[in-house]
């Protein structure tokens, strides 16, 4: 199988030495995530980055083990994604709506949007920041872990969340509504350990 790339592109299919991380353009470049696969299978399968987008909605993919991060959006909703335990950075939204993952692992931050709603997630990890809206409605989770910031609105509607851990900084609102941690707590005792621009439902 052949590759017909720019010059542009070919340098960005260059490995990292540092890191042994191979930096790789848009998955456009590779006609579809098979030509992909097929590529990183000459490679050997090492660890990668995207530099713009990584759309896989709807797919049986469950594993994206060696992703390491993407510059763009990474959106695999509906996908039966399971793992992305070296996934560190997504540069714009994060849609993993649907799929049934548990973890998020190494995930430090979301440039864009994350929304995990209808997951398994019950804890947020590593992930520190996220630039837009979190959305995590309708899942099991119990802790916010180390998250500091969030863009946009943080919406927990109906989760198990009895804690809102290091939590800074929300944007937008904080919906709360109908989860432990609403029976626990008063709006001043939020509004005093974290800074929500907007309104806060309890």
């Amino acid at each position: 199988m052949k590759y017909i790339i720019s010059e542009r592109q070919y340098k960005l299919l260059t490995e990292d030495e540092d890191r042994k991380i191979l930096k790789l353009p848009g998955l456009e470049v590779f006609g579809d995530w098979e030509g992909l696969q097929a590529y990183l299978n000459k490679k050997g399968n090492p660890l990668f980055s995207i530099s713009g987008d990584l759309i896989l909605w709807a797919t049986v993919i469950k594993s994206l083990d060696n992703l390491v991060s993407v510059e763009g959006k990474l959106d695999l909703a509906n996908s039966e994604i399971e793992s992305l335990k070296n996934l560190q950075y997504v540069g714009g939204s994060l849609d993993l709506d649907g799929t049934p993952i548990k973890y998020l692992d190494n995930l430090v931050s979301v440039g864009g949007t994350a929304y995990i709603r209808n997951t398994n997630i019950t804890s947020l990890d590593n992930l520190k920041y996220v630039g837009g809206k979190l959305n995590l409605l309708r899942t099991p989770i119990e802790s916010l872990n180390n998250l500091e910031s969030v863009g946009g609105g943080l919406d927990l509607h109906g989760t198990e969340i009895e804690s809102i851990d290091n939590l800074k900084s929300v944007g937008g609102y904080l919906d709360l509504s109908d989860t432990p941690l609403s029976k626990t707590t008063t709006e001043e005792e939020i509004r005093n350990q974290v800074k929500v621009k907007g309104q806060i439902y309890l």
